[in-house]
């Protein structure tokens, strides 16, 4: 006699767990670590605290998987541009990436690594530590992508690669907070293009 299966221990979560954080990444992205209470992070992925808990873990877990989600979705022009032939068109891909994402139109201006650490309390204190490990972490591969390009020849000997590195980052930064504040597309590209004028000559 064939033994009845036994039902899953534990009942189904209800709910699209990856469609609930992309909604969540959304509200961290239009309101900071900080400005996003909780209520607005449970109404808008349409689940309760207690599902969020489970599902997520806390404010702080759930801020940790919407930014891998956002690296891994909007802010993917990071990784695509530092695959380009040269430095100069990895730095033009980045900020062209960088302007594209923080101005289209079907998601909130700015960037959610820009948006997410302009909170000053102490509360919001593991979300800037954590923004700041993840601008490091890109900073940190623009720096050893134009390395790369020293070695070969298509940079100068002698080029400061961090201080490159970091003039980039800082241009994408300032692109995202203009853009936050309502700067227009082709506005933010002229700014991107006017920093690669004084890129230094192979």
């Amino acid at each position: 006699m064939e033994m009845p299966q036994k039902a899953p221990i534990g009942r189904p979560r209800g709910f699209d767990a990856e469609e609930a954080l992309e909604r969540a990444m959304r509200v961290f992205w239009e309101q900071g670590y900080e400005g996003a209470s909780l209520t607005d992070l449970t109404s808008a992925m349409g689940i309760t605290r207690t599902s969020m808990y489970a599902a997520f873990g806390n404010k702080e877990e759930l801020f940790r998987k919407a930014l891998r989600k956002y690296a891994e979705g909007p802010a993917a022009y990071v990784a695509r541009a530092l695959e380009e032939p040269t430095a100069h068109e990895v730095a033009a891909a980045f900020l062209a990436g960088s302007v594209r994402t923080t101005t289209r139109p079907d998601c909130p201006a700015g960037c959610l690594a820009v948006q997410g650490s302009l909170a000053a309390g102490a509360p919001a204190r593991p979300a800037r530590d954590t923004l700041a490990a993840w601008r490091d972490e890109s900073c940190s591969r623009l720096r050893d992508r134009f390395q790369r390009a020293v070695d070969d020849g298509d940079l100068p000997p002698g080029t400061d690669t961090g201080l490159l590195a970091r003039y980039v980052m800082t241009v994408s930064n300032g692109i995202a907070v203009q853009a936050a504040g309502g700067a227009l597309r082709d506005d933010l590209q002229q700014v991107a293009d006017m920093a690669l004028r004084t890129w230094p000559p192979a």
